[in-house]
């Protein structure tokens, strides 16, 4: 957090977060398994401007999402928002990892990039400087590129579509239990539609896009509604920070 910001807590009881520390026990996740999404929106609901999220963010979102990140044991991204958003490795303060390292974490959580048709090449930044993201992909992604497996750790669940149950699984088994998904919408509905959304962290941007832009769940149906509680909820910047935690008792 920026020198001087200060984002005020609203619920549960209020308080004032003056410091990384603070954001971190805010959004600390249970040791057992979780995945969490972390999505900034506009009132009406568009996750992007322009095509990408910055336009809809602030310094308190920006805390909120390095917060999200330092806490995690994994980040979870769809290779067409790696692309657009310019992903590369996850970089956390010195600091930060040393309390990872305490909480007997890595010092950084590793990425792992979903990409089902394995469209990946070796200069995009999720592959910068020699850095080995996790690639979760189909059979035939892999037959037809095999070259991923020199750039990454590569994990096959499907054969010509990503089973995210198993994805999740095979992660989890792997040792990370605790999953932050950061995009884009079409994973997202993907992972809702499976039910496997544990937490929604959602930021409320003061902004209405309009028309014709890309919608926090995508344009598809979901089915079955997903039900989750408020469990908290942060305001800094004129942007509101929501924690919903999933509601399995009403469905």
């Amino acid at each position: 957090m920026s020198p001087g910001s200060l984002i005020r807590q609203l619920l549960p009881g209020t308080a004032i977060l003056s410091g990384d520390q603070d954001l971190e026990e805010f959004y600390a996740l249970p040791s057992a398994r979780c995945l969490r999404a972390d999505f900034v929106v506009s009132i009406d609901g568009a996750v992007e401007i322009e095509g990408k999220s910055r336009g809809l963010g602030g310094p308190a979102d920006r805390a909120a999402f390095m917060a999200m990140r330092a806490v995690t044991d994994a980040v979870l991204v769809g290779a067409g928002t790696a692309r657009i958003e310019r992903y590369g490795p996850v970089s956390l303060s010195e600091a930060v990892e040393q309390r990872r390292l305490a909480r007997g974490q890595e010092p950084a959580p590793p990425l792992v990039v979903v990409s089902r048709r394995g469209l990946l090449g070796s200069d995009d930044r999720v592959f910068l400087n020699g850095y080995r993201p996790i690639v979760v992909t189909t059979a035939a992604a892999l037959q037809e590129h095999p070259e991923l497996e020199d750039l990454a750790h590569v994990i096959v669940c499907g054969e010509d579509e990503v089973d995210l149950p198993k994805s999740v699984d095979h992660l989890v088994g792997m040792g990370f239990e605790r999953l932050l998904c950061e995009g884009g919408p079409a994973l997202l509905h993907s992972l809702l539609s499976h039910d496997l959304v544990d937490e929604m962290c959602v930021t409320f941007s003061p902004v209405i896009a309009g028309p014709h832009h890309l919608l926090l769940s995508g344009d598809r149906p979901l089915g079955q509604p997903s039900r989750f509680r408020l469990e908290g909820l942060l305001e800094g910047d004129g942007l509101l920070l929501a924690r919903y935690g999933r509601d399995r008792d009403r469905r």
